[in-house]
């Protein structure tokens, strides 16, 4: 009788420590509900989300927002999200780290991005998004709404940033043909560029995506005298104009002149700082 007494003791103790456990593991796993939009930053080849944190830790300063985590995106596309932000934040701020910064095929930043956006999603329920890029991490962006930008279930974005953007090409060499700015290439009224390499002739695609939305774009690029911010020409990052204005998208451009201009200065740059807050936040 003994025995009977101490195994239905034995039996109940491991029956009230799997309910506990199941109990912790459904709260960690429940959804927080987050209804300001968030703000995704992606940074430039070769770099990282170290490129992003000036810029984030601005608008912290500026009081737009005290939620920052970060997304880290393996080889393979798996998103790992360190930090959480919590079911009031405001403003909230995801910077996106790339493993493989050097990613030259543009449809795996496609790959990417959804990722973090899924991942988002699925913790926080989000319905909306803005997002940033510098250099290489602006294709990201270009990509994300070639893929997402006409599916109703994926959250869509309000308003981007970019940042000494390549669209139109590099021209520096070991660039492949595909990703290269086209000798004489020049740009029309409308930024429709005379000649088109193959991955901008892809982008075009996204025009009648931005067509449809109300997407409100802010294109800053950088002048150090030579018409280049040194590293991208002016050129090539104003050709962003072609593949995103049309219906009720807006667009305009920040031109930065000077030393400061510099392709990798402009992520940590005072006035890039001040317009992107003010653009994105309103303050």
């Amino acid at each position: 009788m003994k025995k009977k007494s101490l195994f239905i003791l034995i039996i109940s103790s491991i029956l009230l420590i799997l309910t506990g456990c199941s109990r912790q593991s459904n709260s960690s796993n429940k959804k927080i509900q987050i209804i300001s939009t968030p703000t995704l930053f992606f940074h430039g080849g070769g770099s990282s989300y170290h490129a992003e944190e000036h810029m984030v830790n601005a608008a912290k300063k500026a009081g737009v927002t005290k939620s920052v985590i970060r997304a880290e995106v393996s080889k393979t596309g798996k998103v790992t999200l360190v930090g959480t932000w919590p079911k009031n934040a405001k403003n909230p701020i995801c910077e996106v780290n790339y493993e493989n910064n050097r990613q030259l095929d543009f449809n795996k930043h496609s790959a990417y991005a959804t990722n973090v956006v899924k991942t988002l999603q699925k913790k926080y329920g989000i319905k909306k998004i803005n997002m940033v890029g510098h250099s290489l991490g602006n294709i990201s962006i270009i990509y994300y709404m070639l893929q997402n930008g006409n599916k109703k279930n994926m959250p869509q974005i309000q308003k981007q940033v970019n940042i000494a953007g390549h669209f139109a090409g590099l021209d520096f060499d070991g660039i492949p043909n595909s990703i290269k700015q086209p000798k004489g290439m020049k740009l029309n009224s409308k930024g429709k560029p005379n000649k088109m390499n193959s991955t901008y002739e892809q982008m075009t695609k996204v025009r009648s995506i931005y067509a449809k939305k109300h997407v409100k774009v802010l294109n800053i690029i950088g002048d150090v005298g030579n018409g280049s911010d040194g590293r991208v020409d002016n050129r090539s990052s104003l050709s962003l104009q072609y593949l995103v204005s049309g219906g009720n998208t807006t667009y305009r451009v920040l031109k930065i002149n000077g030393k400061n201009a510099q392709h990798s200065k402009l992520h940590e740059n005072a006035q890039v700082d001040k317009a992107l807050i003010k653009f994105l936040w309103n303050k």
